[in-house]
Order: structure tokens, then C-alpha cells, then sequence
């Protein structure tokens, strides 16, 4: 068999028609996206597959969805490819967790879909938001994070370390556009995202211990690889550890660049990306010392698929 690190991504990978080819073409695919819209009670393929571009927004539809769409690619490439190590972008650790044997696959579409409707009704008022800060080093960012914290009193932090130059702030919508204007004034870039809350900070707390009461009631098996957690950045090689950080995920920055240092620390050179467009891949260059001898793939669809089987 074929052995790659597996990396899936999450929010923010979705596109309209997702899937619809694999699950065309494959039985056990299809059922993937039925059980994963019985879990959240949506019509998860009208939704996605029709492009209703204001719903796929949902993250309430977009949780399950994405996870549905990513499981689906790796049900069938697991014919043919075995984990050396599994990693996923926030949402898309769910789908490693899965595809290392931790979570089966009921109860991961059980755990999206009610992490998409508590995330999604977290914020009402629409307080909260996030932005990517780029073109700026991680100390200034930083520095930019606490100087507003301190002049507002409000919540603010660095929500994810994506890559050396981009970084995600979340907190308050008020600090999170100052943070913006002084990136801006700094020769920077702020992008607002597209999010119904501050996520990833310690607005998610009501959010977090309602799924940590899911969470904690799952059976979680040893996984078949290791598994790079986004809260330590390193691996974690028991089921109770990963559940411990998962406790947590919600409200703890994502740290994807130590995730992608610590792989190609570990031996790790073969990086298959398992989602609907190429995402993940793409930091793989940017997080990594060297890449020599790094190879990076993408299975997005039935033809990319076919490649690998």
C-alpha cells in the first residue's frame, strides 16, 4: 500500500458541487453524505451540490459537510493508502480523528454537527469576528494583539498560526478591526473572514463545554497513527490524550505551523491533502525548513481519486 501523512482541512475548503462525483461513483460515498445529513437534520447535498452559496456559508451545514466531503475522498482511498500520520485544520481534525481509527465515522458526524450548530448560535449578536493579518511577522502581530487588548479591554488574540505571514486574529469585532488598521498602517494586510463568530477564542467557551459533554461520553480508540494535535502542535499517539485536546479545541489557538514543523521533524516527507481543493498543501512549502525530498498531493475529486487507486 501506498503511505502518506494525511492532511485534512477544514472551514473554508468548501465549493459548490463538493463531492457529487465520488458519491455518483461510489455507494459507500453517497451513504457518507446521508448519514452525515441525518446527523444535522440539513439537506446537506441539495445545499452543496445545487452551489446555494449563502447556505454553504452556514456552519451549520458547512461542518458536516466538509466532513462528509472529506471522508468520503479517504473511505475510498484507504483501499489503497495507509496513514504514516494524520492532521487536520481545525474542523478537518475531526476528520483525521476519523480516518485514524479514533472516532468512527457515526460518531463524527455526530461531534461536526452539533460543534457547527453550537458555533453557529455562540454568537447572536454578532459581536465576534476574525481577520487574516499577512505580510507581517509573528512578533509584530503579537505585539499589535496585546497593545489593543490593553488599550480597549477587550477580547483579543492570535486564533491561528497558519503559516510564517499569516496569521488569524479573533475576539471582539471592535478590537479585531483596530488590530486591522494597524496592520494596515504597518504595511500589512487584514482580511475580514467570513465567520458568524470569534472562533477559536474564549467567546467559544459556552460552545466548548456543551460539546465537551459529547466529547466526553465518546469511545475514543488508540489511533492507527500518530495524530498532530492543533492544540499542542505535536503528536499525540493515545486515545486519551486526543480527547483531552479535543476537550479544548474550540477555545485554543490552531497551530498549524508547528504541526507542519513537527511532521517533517518526524520523518514526515509524503503530504496528501483529503478535501475538495488544495488548501492545506499549499503551507506545506511555507512551514517547512527544506523541501527536498517533500512531496505534496492532492485527492479532491473522482479523477484525482482514480490517480491514486
Amino acid at each position: 500500500m501506498q503511505e502518506f501523512s494525511l492532511l485534512f482541512p477544514g472551514q473554508g475548503a468548501q465549493i459548490p458541487g463538493m463531492g457529487r462525483d465520488v458519491a455518483d461513483s461510489s455507494k459507500d460515498a453517497m451513504d457518507i453524505w446521508k448519514k452525515a445529513e441525518a446527523a444535522s437534520g440539513l439537506p446537506l447535498r441539495g445545499i452543496y451540490w445545487e452551489g446555494d452559496k449563502e447556505a454553504m456559508a452556514d456552519t451549520r451545514a458547512l461542518q458536516p459537510a466538509l466532513t462528509a466531503m472529506n471522508l468520503s475522498l479517504w473511505q475510498a482511498l484507504s483501499k489503497k493508502v495507509r496513514p504514516q500520520a494524520c492532521a487536520g485544520h481545525s474542523l478537518g481534525e475531526y476528520s483525521a480523528l476519523c480516518a485514524a481509527g479514533v472516532l468512527d465515522l457515526d460518531t463524527t458526524l455526530a461531534a461536526v454537527s452539533l460543534r457547527g450548530a453550537l458555533m453557529a448560535g455562540s454568537d447572536p449578536d454578532g459581536k465576534g469576528a476574525m481577520a487574516a493579518i499577512v505580510k507581517l511577522p509573528l512578533e509584530q502581530v503579537e505585539a499589535m494583539v496585546a497593545e489593543t487588548a490593553k488599550e480597549t479591554g477587550l477580547t483579543i488574540l492570535v486564533a491561528n498560526y497558519n503559516t510564517p505571514g499569516q496569521y488569524v486574529v479573533s475576539g471582539d469585532r471592535e478590537a479585531v478591526d483596530m488590530v486591522g488598521q494597524k496592520a494596515k498602517a504597518a504595511k500589512g494586510r487584514a482580511i475580514a473572514l467570513e465567520v458568524s463568530g470569534a472562533f477559536h477564542s474564549p467567546r467559544m467557551q459556552g460552545a466548548c463545554d456543551e460539546l465537551a459533554k459529547m466529547l466526553k461520553k465518546a469511545v475514543w480508540r488508540k489511533p492507527s497513527c500518530p495524530v498532530y494535535s492543533n492544540v499542542t502542535g505535536g503528536p499525540l499517539a493515545d486515545g486519551e490524550s486526543l480527547k483531552e485536546a479535543m476537550l479544548v479545541q474550540m477555545v485554543s489557538p490552531v497551530r498549524w505551523i508547528a504541526i507542519m514543523e513537527s511532521m517533517h521533524r518526524d520523518g514526515m516527507r509524503n503530504y496528501l491533502e483529503v478535501g475538495p481543493k488544495a488548501v492545506l498543501g499549499k503551507m506545506v512549502s511555507k512551514c517547512v525548513p527544506s523541501m527536498d525530498g517533500v512531496s505534496v498531493g492532492l485527492a479532491c475529486d473522482q479523477a484525482s481519486l482514480e490517480g491514486y487507486l
